[in-house]
């Protein structure tokens, strides 16, 4: 005879208050999409010949770096569970890497429009497309930070299989840092 354990799974699962910030941060991206929208839907041939502009290879490779580093913090999660502190401390370095990565090949972007004189000013579509994107860069730092102070935890053994809330935490806002991203490389990059 098998016996079932219950298992009591939080919902959310994490820190409510980080909840709450994620959604808050999650409206003000919302809005700034709508804004986008609205400004492409009554530019269209300005957009389309900016967006033409710009890099979709590296912001493929970015998707790439965030979407492997969201997998690498489900992987520490679960190792933590586990009870694995050594492999959870090595994919939250992993994760970590990959946000660099990020950070990496966006300054390079960045560099090269500063370099043909772009900024804020330059029209319509790169107000939005710097300050988007540069928004969104920021919330990569901060994700990095708080990836980096899991990362210390998880080597200290703050984390355990009972209780890993700190960690789920971090990493529901590194996932919405990658969901955001998930909206903005089309919208920005492919959608004409």
């Amino acid at each position: 005879m098998y016996i079932q354990e219950t298992i009591k799974t939080k919902y959310p699962p994490g820190d409510l208050a980080l909840w709450i910030f994620i959604c808050a941060e999650l409206l003000v991206f919302g809005v700034f999409f709508a804004a986008y929208a609205f400004a492409r839907a009554n530019n269209i041939e300005l957009f389309n010949q900016y967006q033409a502009t710009l890099n979709t290879d590296l912001a493929l490779i970015n998707t790439i770096a965030l979407l492997t580093s969201s997998y690498f913090v489900v992987s520490a999660i679960i190792a933590i569970k586990e009870n694995q502190q050594q492999k959870s401390s090595r994919f939250l370095l992993l994760a970590i890497l990959g946000g660099i990565t990020f950070l990496i090949f966006k300054m390079t972007e960045y560099s090269h429009h500063m370099s043909e004189g772009i900024n804020l000013t330059t029209n319509l579509f790169y107000m939005f497309y710097l300050s988007l994107t540069f928004f969104h860069f920021m919330h990569v730092i901060l994700g990095i930070m708080i990836l980096l102070v899991l990362w210390i935890n998880t080597r200290k053994g703050t984390y355990t299989t009972e209780e890993h809330n700190g960690l789920v935490s971090g990493g529901a806002y590194w996932h919405m840092v990658d969901m955001v991203w998930l909206i903005l490389f089309p919208l920005i990059y492919i959608m004409r």
